[in-house]
């Protein structure tokens, strides 16, 4: 294996899994566009990208086909659901319900257009690499994961093998230093599962991440604390909690502080790469005391 490690003197931060984003409403269900600011598609402009589909959002008769054909696939389902729960079938309600909301963030670029790359010539967002397109790089044979730093925010890619989900090759394909990141953006739109990443030239990206807050955290300016800052009662804490893990070799601690008090602290497992979400996380959540913040008494910031 050769799984990307950070500088010395540079602290890993997370690794996840992403691509860019498709679209989900169903006039640009499946398809995604790469935009100049005149909304023409350029990505025959990009260099070094191979060629790859050219889609055509579908026509508002289209949109209303499908439509008719989806609804009567939901009440289906739901007469079926409907059956098994009155003959004692376990139908769990949590496995259906939506994470994301039906209401666009941004019509015009959700459901009218869905552009995954919104970029002026010489602009960050052209430099991205084509690996990140399911259409061009399909994610059954290729993987390409975002690593941030405290410095930077890298993407690598690796041949995927289903079979050997821990065998990763890492070729770093593209890296931007973090400063040159303005905003980033959640979607709240259907799946919940896409980021807009908005560089300071106001070029910007939307990528897909299985986990869209653990992508996200560390990606603007974030208040970490050093270990040699924390109270006796903090630092004991911290220590552990990683004796706790029972992993016999763990990445620096990251200790973070909110807003509203509470402290972050995780570690990961630099041997420990999964193919598929990335890096797994150890966290843990103290307060200004040291001990562990109960359930109740998390913040939305906590989350």
């Amino acid at each position: 294996m050769d799984i990307w490690q950070p500088e010395p003197g540079e602290t890993l931060l997370t690794r996840a899994f992403v691509t860019f984003a498709t679209g989900a409403a169903m006039r640009v269900s499946g398809m995604r566009w790469f935009r100049d600011t005149e909304r023409n598609d350029i990505q025959h402009e990009l260099p070094g990208w191979p060629v790859g589909p050219v889609y055509t959002a579908r026509s508002t008769g289209g949109v209303v086909a499908r439509n008719t054909f989806k609804g009567s696939v939901i009440a289906l389902g739901v007469a079926v659901m409907g059956v098994l729960s009155s003959n004692g079938g376990s139908v769990g309600g949590d496995t259906y319900k939506k994470r994301g909301s039906d209401t666009p963030n941004d019509r015009n670029n959700e459901v009218l257009d869905f552009p995954v790359m919104w970029a002026a010539p010489g602009t960050v967002a052209r430099t991205l690499p084509w690996q990140l397109d399911p259409a061009r790089s399909p994610e059954k044979h290729y993987r390409t994961h975002a690593i941030v730093t405290d410095r930077r925010l890298v993407i690598v890619g690796f041949p995927y093998s289903k079979k050997n989900k821990k065998s990763i090759e890492d070729e770093v394909l593209w890296e931007i230093p973090l400063n040159q990141i303005r905003q980033v953006k959640l979607s709240t739109f259907k799946h919940a599962t896409d980021v807009n990443i908005i560089f300071n030239d106001d070029s910007w990206c939307r990528l897909r991440a299985i986990t869209p807050e653990k992508f996200t955290r560390y990606l603007l300016p974030h208040e970490l604390i050093p270990l040699d800052s924390l109270t006796p009662g903090q630092r004991n804490a911290v220590e552990n909690f990683i004796a706790e893990s029972g992993e016999p070799e763990v990445a620096p601690p990251v200790v973070s502080h909110h807003p509203c008090g509470h402290y972050r602290v995780e570690f990961s497992v630099p041997g420990k790469v999964d193919a598929f979400f990335g890096i797994s996380e150890n966290t843990m959540l103290m307060d200004a005391q040291g001990s562990e913040v109960e359930i109740a008494d998390l913040h939305p910031e906590d989350y």
